[in-house]
């Protein structure tokens, strides 16, 4: 398997080399079969990376603890499950999967343009396979998954006990490399757009829905590492503004802002350098990300040079980040005339600075994150920059952000009079102050929860308005036509039903108790009682369960089960809590540690009020995203010109 592996990654990065060559040449040179062998060798570059994964996730069914991968990240108790799991448990095999997503998207743009040839292909064929030649030299030279050890283990080490305790981990890390890789398609067309003809609105069209593709795995990326972390680590929260999280959610940011500008260029013809910036822009965050999280420099600042792995990614960021926004200024003057705002008073308007506000998010929080890096790396002493900092610089910004998001929705194009948004706004707004009002007498204290309780409110108003505004009375088949406009209203619902959750889980309590068999303690309204303490012997591990009843005004109300898991290797347990869910309110409790004897057991419980409606959000934004891939319903792609005001001719 080690050889079969060696050997297709070499093969790979020959045919993605031979790709990026022949596309550039045949680009150049005006030469359509060079361009044309370069979109079909695609094909046998996805053919490449599969037969690596597959050669690796055979060695990881079979023991082969020949290769140093699989005796660090896997061993002979480890379930068939974990095992092909250990994938992308550690880095090298996690840039096996990453490299098997690129291909994959290679070979589709390469598939979806048989016939259909954009002027931007050749030179987007020639950054696809360009990006992918850069990482498939990262597993071929310095990441070498395959490398042999010198005296073979009888057995591995196994999985990180964290990536083995849930099934979470199946769907969590694809998914966010579904989002991360999606990227390189609009910033492969971006590209091409500006080497071929200049850019236009063209490449903006081509590229919607592999964007939003992207867009959409990478939501639902971090909607499942929110509910990994909340199901599974134990700490009641689900968002620690952790640095590996951070970096996940940058290129979110900047991709939400440009899916809104570039309806600016589509029907407008404005912004396009901003466009080309803001994609050029998430595709560096997306390197960025890989560069501080695969680089090992999230760990040590000081780790970096221990590994090429680190260096090649940061003189691939600088590539990008030179070349990208480099072709941005030489272009700048070829994009066509700028265009302007007609009104402040417009949708135009509210996208303008709906994306002054994400970009203003995503520098505060890129900020906080890299800091302690630079400080590291000046000072060489180890700093932090802890939750208070995010809450307090970002938490304002998407309140005006959930503002923008409602007056944009129902604001038309170009401009609207004041009596017009009275109206449209009415009812959203007495709603909205509805919202306030009722959170206050609930006692809700907090003057940012109580705000944002009522910009959600609106923001949800607004869109369930203007959804049924465009489905009463229509046939379905102009409803089904119009699901473009309508799946974006969804994805705001989305939005603010998920603010909900983040700002009513801030309104909760907790407490941690220590207990015997038989003894109860009241929280949340509920008494619980530890009823006794059992261990089970799995195959990978030893689980030791708290079985505590719960009762409610002296009825039962079920048992919660929350365990400690001891992994072999392992120098501490890892805990699986115990969650009772529901719409209003989650009973979080957690078990912390018992005692030798096992006669006590000390829990840490949460009461944590509206998260369940976070995942409601994100299936919400999910669906929103799917709807919105529809065509656009046949309309000028920029809207013709205001006519001009006539002046009066005076006498003179």
């Amino acid at each position: 398997m080690s050889r079969v592996g060696i050997v297709a990654l070499s093969l790979a990065l020959g045919l993605a080399v031979y790709g990026s060559i022949a596309a550039v040449l045949g680009a150049r040179r005006r030469r359509p079969l060079l361009v044309e062998s370069s979109r079909t060798v695609s094909y046998s570059l996805l053919a490449m990376v599969v037969a690596a994964n597959a050669a690796m996730l055979a060695a990881l069914l079979a023991d082969d603890f020949s290769i140093r991968y699989v005796a660090e990240n896997s061993s002979r108790a480890t379930p068939a499950f974990f095992k092909v799991l250990a994938l992308w448990s550690a880095d090298e095999g996690s840039l096996l999967l990453w490299n098997l997503v690129l291909a994959g998207y290679v070979s589709a743009v390469a598939f979806r343009f048989r016939r259909d040839r954009p002027p931007e292909l050749p030179w987007a064929l020639a950054v696809l396979h360009g990006v992918a030649a850069f990482y498939l030299a990262l597993v071929v030279g310095p990441a070498g998954p395959f490398e042999s050890v010198a005296a073979v283990p009888p057995d591995g080490r196994g999985p990180l006990p964290l990536l083995q305790n849930h099934p979470l981990m199946a769907a969590h890390p694809p998914a966010l490399y579904l989002g991360f890789i999606g990227f390189t398609v609009p910033f492969a067309f971006a590209v091409g757009a500006m080497l071929s003809r200049g850019p236009s609105a063209r490449w903006l069209r081509v590229t919607r829905r592999w964007t939003l593709v992207a867009w959409i795995f990478l939501s639902a990326g971090l909607v499942l590492g929110a509910l990994w972390s909340y199901g599974v680590l134990g700490w009641g929260g689900y968002w620690a503004w952790d640095p590996v999280e951070n970096v996940a959610l940058l290129p979110w940011l900047t991709a939400t802002a440009f899916l809104h500008s570039a309806m600016l260029q589509e029907r407008r013809g404005l912004v396009p350098a901003w466009n080309l910036s803001l994609i050029v822009g998430t595709f560096a965050l997306v390197t960025l990300a890989t560069f501080l999280t695969r680089g090992s420099i999230l760990a040590s600042v000081h780790a970096f040079a221990d590994s090429l792995v680190g260096p090649m990614y940061l003189g691939f960021l600088v590539v990008i980040l030179v070349g990208g926004f480099g072709l941005v200024v030489a272009r700048f003057g070829r994009s066509g005339p700028p265009g302007r705002l007609d009104s402040p008073l417009s949708r135009e308007a509210a996208f303008v600075a709906n994306n002054f506000v994400l970009v203003s998010m995503t520098f505060l929080v890129l900020v906080g994150t890299i800091l302690p890096l630079v400080i590291e790396a000046l000072t060489g002493q180890r700093a932090t920059v802890g939750e208070p900092y995010f809450v307090r610089t970002a938490a304002p910004l998407f309140l005006i952000l959930l503002l923008f998001v409602g007056v944009g929705t129902v604001l038309p194009w170009r401009r609207a009079s004041p009596a017009e948004i009275r109206g449209r706004l009415a009812v959203p707004a007495l709603l909205g102050s509805a919202a306030m009002l009722g959170s206050a007498l609930l006692g809700v204290r907090e003057v940012e929860a109580v705000l944002g309780f009522g910009l959600a409110a609106f923001v949800a108003a607004a869109n369930v308005s203007e959804i049924a505004l465009r489905i009463r009375g229509r046939p379905a088949r102009e409803v089904v036509r119009d699901r473009r406009r309508v799946g974006g209203l969804v994805a705001h619902l989305g939005i603010a039903v998920a603010a909900v959750a983040v700002i009513a889980s801030s309104l909760g309590s907790e407490a941690e108790v220590t207990l015997r068999p038989g003894e109860p303690a009241v929280f949340a309204g509920r008494v619980l009682r530890l009823e006794g303490i059992r261990s089970r012997v799995e195959p990978h591990r030893r689980v030791i369960v708290a079985d505590v009843a719960v009762s409610r005004h002296g009825e039962p109300d079920g048992t919660l089960t929350p365990s400690l898991n001891l992994y072999p290797g392992a120098s501490e347990p890892i805990g699986t809590p115990a969650i009772r869910w529901s719409f209003g309110s989650d009973l979080y409790a957690s078990l912390v540690a018992v005692d030798g004897s096992g006669e006590r057991a000390t829990f840490r419980l949460y009461r944590n009020p509206g998260v369940s409606w976070l995942w409601v959000g994100g299936v919400l934004v999910a669906l929103g995203g799917t709807m919105a891939m529809a065509r656009r319903s046949t309309r000028p792609t920029v809207a013709p010109p205001a006519p001009a005001r006539r002046e009066p001719v005076g006498v003179g």
